[in-house]
């Protein structure tokens, strides 16, 4: 039976405790030392599937608005983004809302072999890391681990679509019909917004059905999936600021500098995400959801794998 808020203990300096001990445990969790293996994976597909799914967006958005509309729905949402990639992400969007329908259908075309193969392969690096971070007792097999892989690819696909149509739509409504209790400045025009409710279904979801080859406990799930979004949106605050005043790269990286900060951006969200699985983990346990016999399980394989020795 799944864990719920009329068993949680309210009393201060309890739930107070808990929660400290839930956010050291995790971040010992989420520091595996195999765990920067799964984050530099996920962080080569994650670029690799990028520009392609660029191409896609804008040829998917050419169908039913204009590739101008298309480019500034995404320029918005590059925002979210240091300074570094967006530059690279708005150029690559200009050129393509100036390119003719035509270049631009066939591009969407050949990129989308591109950003699936990626796409599945990157997210088979993110399950395997949340896996080995989950510890789960009982793994699952090939064939059930690659579909799980590819269902979980194309419903970030769909959530991502659905989440930027749906914003895009109730910007053009706003300014269609000016509608002005939706200002520009009002929070539900923001991207922010938009973004932190999505990463908050799509990560409350891959750590309830993705994380483990058992569902985990829907409250943990949903900690999990608040704790990433909330890093996740932090990292890119934060990541904005370190470029701008602290780390200045262009001196060292020169043209490539906003490769270099992208690849930065993408490995401290991926790490985010892990984190948010080892919350996730930690609060299951601390609901009592593992047997002895899984925990007994799980103490065997740790012990295992720290008597191997380190390559």
């Amino acid at each position: 039976m799944d864990w719920g808020w009329a068993d949680f203990d309210y009393h201060p300096t309890h739930w107070a405790g808990a929660v400290l001990r839930v956010a050291g445990r995790s971040w010992r969790r989420s520091q595996n030392r195999n765990a920067a293996l799964y984050v530099g994976g996920v962080c080569f597909y994650a670029l690799l599937a990028a520009f392609p799914a660029l191409a896609i967006l804008i040829g998917l958005y050419s169908m039913i608005f204009t590739p101008e509309q298309a480019a500034s729905q995404a320029e918005a949402f590059s925002r979210l983004m240091p300074p570094g990639p967006r530059l690279l992400f708005e150029q690559e969007l200009s050129r393509l809302a100036h390119a003719p329908i035509r270049v631009v259908s066939v591009e969407s075309a050949l990129a989308l072999f591109i950003a699936f193969y990626a796409s599945h392969r990157g997210v088979k690096a993110l399950l395997a890391g949340l896996s080995l971070i989950h510890g789960d007792p009982r793994p699952r097999g090939l064939v059930g681990f690659n579909v799980m892989a590819l269902a979980v690819a194309l419903s970030g696909f769909v959530l991502s679509a659905v989440i930027s149509s749906a914003f895009l739509a109730v910007r053009v409504a706003a300014t269609t019909f000016a509608l002005h209790s939706l200002s520009p400045n009002n929070v539900f025009l923001s991207e922010w917004t938009w973004a932190s409710g999505g990463l908050l279904i799509g990560m409350t979801l891959i750590y309830r059905y993705a994380m483990a080859s058992t569902p985990v406990v829907w409250t943990a799930a949903l900690a999990g999936g608040a704790t990433a979004a909330a890093l996740t949106l932090a990292s890119s605050w934060f990541g904005a600021y370190y470029v701008q005043q602290i780390a200045h790269f262009s001196a060292t990286y020169g043209s490539i500098t906003g490769v270099v900060v992208l690849l930065i951006w993408l490995s401290w969200n991926v790490n985010a995400v892990f984190y948010g699985g080892a919350v996730a983990t930690e609060m299951e346990i601390l609901a009592g959801r593992r047997s002895p016999a899984q925990l007994k399980m799980l103490r065997e394989r740790k012990a295992r794998m720290a008597s191997q020795p380190e390559s």
